[in-house]
């Protein structure tokens, strides 16, 4: 039995192109059922389905083909599949106010007519739209790594790590440290160390790794005394209530050691490998998370500000550390941070401390029925609409630090536009959430768009740095780089000794001293 497409009715929709191709294909027999008996073959092909049961199971009358080209044990009643049914559950049946008869919905007279995976998505619709299912944000890092720890025999190696890292909240502290690194590479490279003129490394490597890893062992240390400090009311969300220390598998005491231990190599690290100040913002950012934000959360919504400075400060560090090696005066915190060069690094933080908003407003108001339970005073609940406005203001801001990214020659021209087409996907699904107050998937759609809008930007800011591909297509076109040579005073009194200079990078910039 062969349908072909010319039976069916063109002029009603009522298949779609997949449906078609699935019931006109037969299903490919196994080898070992290969026979030539044709009593076999023929009740081999007889068994095998030539319509597959899930397309069928709902479709009584929907098609313009006798119902007697269907086999009788194809015939079934609706709501055949699992996910339809458990869908279908959840929408209510109208009842007359006069009569006390019961009204069937647009989607219980719709089921026997209408393709299975078409119901699904309409029932799915019309359930969230009704607020019987509400959109859902996933656990996070640490209650997955906590729960897969429980997996793993009790004494191993693999177990302890995994507990001890779920302590870390993995997933934003890799964001802190990508944050951190894009700031270092971004930091512009004076021109007295461009390869042309040494043949040094214009930034340190080293210091890379020390940056990162200090940053990262901070990190930890801030978040694993987030959780020692309001286990109880963790227990009470559904993001947080598998988190190590409200399931009982790691203690108070050997949590506050690994915040302690995280907390003094991650600041010894920053502090002898790269630099005293970027130590302090280290050492401050853990001061600021564990002991101003974490206790504010069950006080004022101010938190979310104070949690957003706290963000801003990792690609201060970056940007800290790369100034650091380039320093002419004494490198203390001023020259590092308030002088000329050091705008590149505020508007970096600033970019992180506007992200923030759009981004755990979404996710605040997914949850907030939670936080309201567990205490935590957010905006997502004490005031919806102001929430909404906050998300896209700061959605919004996002346009004009790009642009002040190039106008300050950070970036280059085509970062304007890159960037633009990120930010405006965020602010789009920040205006939607903001509009439809995070009704009808709007929050979901700003959560997600959060995620990505960081690390999308930070990755497109380092590849569109200023000066970065001139100087690829220089050294594939084998030439040398004359622009930012400095040259002394003598020199320029000295047009011969000025052309030797720009000729040969590795002659003495500065004439010896004569006495």
């Amino acid at each position: 039995m062969r349908i072909d497409a010319y039976q069916l009715n063109s002029a009603t929709p009522i298949i779609c192109l997949r449906c078609l191709i699935r019931l006109t294909t037969r299903r490919r027999r196994p080898v070992f059922e290969a026979t030539n008996k044709p009593s076999v073959r023929n009740a081999a092909t007889a068994a095998s389905p030539l319509f597959r049961r899930d397309y069928f199971s709902a479709n009584k009358g929907c098609f313009p083909f006798s119902s007697n080209l269907i086999p009788q044990r194809l015939k079934l009643g609706p709501l055949q599949d699992e996910d339809s049914r458990e869908i279908a559950k959840a929408i209510p049946c109208k009842v007359k106010a006069e009569t006390g008869e019961p009204i069937a919905s647009k989607a219980r007279d719709t089921l026997d007519t209408e393709l299975p995976h078409r119901r699904r998505r309409r029932l799915k619709a019309e359930a969230q739209e009704s607020g019987i299912l509400k959109d859902v944000i996933p656990p996070d890092a640490s209650s997955r790594l906590s729960s897969l720890s429980t997996t793993l025999p009790q004494s191993s190696l693999r177990r302890h790590l995994s507990l001890y890292l779920s302590l870390s909240k993995p997933r934003l502290s890799f964001l802190i440290v990508l944050t951190t690194a894009a700031a270092y590479s971004l930091y512009p490279v004076p021109a007295l160390l461009l390869p042309e003129v040494t043949t040094s490394p214009s930034l340190s490597a080293l210091t890379l790794v020390f940056l990162t890893s200090g940053t990262a062992f901070c990190s930890a240390s801030a978040n694993a005394l987030n959780m020692l400090m309001e286990p109880e009311h963790d227990a009470k969300m559904s993001r947080t209530r598998n988190r190590p220390i409200v399931r009982g598998y790691i203690g108070k005491k050997g949590a506050v050691l690994f915040a302690v231990l995280a907390g003094t190599v991650g600041i010894g690290g920053l502090y002898f490998g790269v630099n005293p100040t970027v130590a302090f913002l280290g050492g401050l950012n853990i001061f600021l998370y564990a002991g101003v934000y974490t206790p504010l959360k069950r006080i004022s919504v101010l938190n979310t500000w104070v949690g957003a400075v706290v963000g801003g400060i990792p690609p201060l560090m970056g940007w800290a550390a790369a100034a650091g090696q380039t320093a002419t005066g004494a490198g203390d915190w001023k020259e590092l941070l308030l002088s000329e060069e050091s705008i590149g690094g505020w508007l970096l933080a600033a970019f992180l401390y506007a992200w923030q908003f759009p981004h755990f407003n979404a996710l605040s108001w997914t949850i907030r029925e939670e936080y309201k339970h567990a205490g935590y005073r957010m905006l997502a609940w004490v005031n919806p609409r102001m929430n909404g406005r906050v998300a896209f203001r700061y959605a919004v801001v996002s346009f004009p630090i790009c642009g002040a990214l190039w106008w300050f020659g950070i970036t280059d021209q085509g970062f304007l536009i890159t960037s633009s087409i990120v930010n405006t996907w965020i602010v789009r699904e920040a205006w939607r959430f903001w509009r439809r107050d995070g009704y009808k998937g709007s929050a979901r759609g700003l959560f997600w768009a959060g995620v990505w809008h960081l690390p999308v930007v930070m990755v497109l800011a380092m590849a569109h740095k200023k000066g970065l591909w001139e100087g690829v297509w220089q050294r594939l076109n084998g030439e040398t780089t004359e622009e930012g040579l400095w040259i002394s005073d003598e020199d320029e009194d000295d047009p011969l000794s000025a052309e030797e200079t720009l000729q040969d990078p590795t002659r003495p910039l500065t004439p010896p001293v004569t006495s």
